[in-house]
């Protein structure tokens, strides 16, 4: 009985999405709850997993179309249905004007066992996002020792694996063979070799031209001491750990004192319009999250409402799910202010490309010790971190710019030991 696959509904907004990818091809296997197929809007990426087991029959939606939610994008003939089953003359007239293909089915795989090979198999459990990196890696998840919660496999057990590390003990060594088709991919690329494109990073590369020509950058930066909260959180971070199952990191002190902030100066609240500079009611904060192949700003809502604890569990499990590939578009939508943590990567000094639609990014630069003059002309040494920021000129002016930045730097040097969560 063929079953026809819809473009899922990513997200409450959203209205559409395009097929990044099939993973499949026609007349290959598919097993319940395996992925098939990628499909992305404009904010994310998410593989389909299949409703049923069967065969690969129709893939009725070719990669770069983009349809709307709802409309049919392939068919599956379910497992026990004959092979000469009618052609599904409905489901192709339920799908909007796109392109059909019926390639013949290729030749069973000898590498498969009742028509479903063991890669396959193994995949199942494991996150999308992660399965993904697996392939991109030619690695084999089957002879992988995980290293994440109850041995679950992690993005970094594959990217240990494909360089041979310990967590992929059994793991068959990395193949820098340059491809056939002369094409890498973005988690591995090969000298002498083209990346595609995909839909996530033709996103991101429209986006971010899109931003420079737009809204006229300007950037600036204070140095800020931040030894009296590097103690506090010190101080904090193993019962906060325990308690929440969550690390303690700076983020969520530096997010608190940003919303605090941007409550006393809204026009960094702000977006530009031919109509006017619109001032948003509520302060929803950006956290950008850097993924293997790709970059997203998931959204933790009215931030300004959440202590410092409230902050870290929510940006926590956003990142989490992140890294899972588990965020839908709601969970990317209605960012006002975005905060970058570039430090985490030794960054002391970055100058990031503003978000359309947003009136400021904020960075979070690496913390390092350094000998400062203190009161009294004494020379101590202290925890000393760089807070930068790029601001839409249309919007905002370097006084109120500086103002804000100012701001920011009193309140991240206000917090110290005697502050709770």
């Amino acid at each position: 009985m063929p079953t026809t696959i819809k473009m899922p509904q990513l997200g409450e907004t959203v209205t559409e999405g395009t097929v990044a990818q099939w993973l499949k091809k026609p007349g290959d296997r598919i097993e319940k709850y395996e992925a098939f197929v990628e499909v992305s809007t404009d904010k994310v990426n998410a593989e389909v997993p299949a409703p049923v087991s069967g065969i690969l029959r129709e893939i009725i939606v070719q990669e770069g179309e983009t349809v709307p939610t709802g409309a049919a994008i392939a068919v599956i003939e379910e497992a026990g249905a004959p092979a000469n089953a009618e052609p599904v003359a409905d489901a192709i007239m339920a799908a909007p004007a796109a392109a059909v293909h019926t390639a013949a089915a290729p030749a069973a795989s000898a590498s498969k066992t009742n028509g479903v090979s063991r890669a396959d198999t193994s995949l199942r459990g494991v996150s999308p996002a992660v399965r993904k990196l697996a392939r991109e890696h030619n690695v084999d998840v089957t002879r992988i020792r995980g290293t994440g919660a109850n041995g679950r496999i992690t993005a970094q057990d594959i990217l240990e694996a494909s360089r041979g590390g310990a967590a992929a003990s059994a793991a068959p060594a990395r193949t820098q063979a340059v491809p056939s088709d002369g094409r890498s991919s973005y988690t591995n690329p090969i000298p002498g070799t083209t990346i595609p494109l995909t839909q996530a990073r033709k996103i991101i590369a429209q986006r971010m031209v899109e931003s420079r020509h737009t809204a006229p950058h300007a950037w600036t930066m204070v140095e800020v001491d931040v030894s009296n909260l590097w103690t506090w959180r010190t101080r904090e971070k193993d019962a906060f750990e325990r308690e929440n199952g969550q690390k303690l990191t700076l983020l969520p002190f530096f997010m608190r004192a940003v919303v605090g902030s941007l409550a006393a100066y809204p026009l960094m609240n702000a977006s530009f319009a031919d109509t006017g500079i619109k001032i948003h009611k509520d302060i929803n904060v950006s956290i950008a999250v850097a993924l293997p192949d790709n970059l997203i700003l998931p959204v933790v809502r009215n931030a300004d409402k959440l202590s410092v604890k409230g902050l870290a569990v929510a940006a926590g499990t956003l990142i989490d799910r992140a890294r899972r590939g588990q965020l839908g578009a709601d969970d990317l939508a209605g960012g006002t202010f975005t905060v970058n943590n570039t430090g985490a990567n030794g960054s002391i000094m970055s100058a990031p490309i503003l978000p359309t639609g947003q009136a400021g990014i904020i960075t979070m630069e690496a913390v390092v010790k350094r000998p400062v003059v203190v009161t009294g002309d004494a020379i101590a040494i202290r925890s000393i971190m760089n807070v930068c920021l790029s601001l839409d000129h249309r919007v905002v002016d370097g006084g109120i710019a500086s103002a804000f930045l100012s701001d920011v730097k009193k309140r991240l040097e206000a917090m110290g030991p005697a502050g709770t969560l």
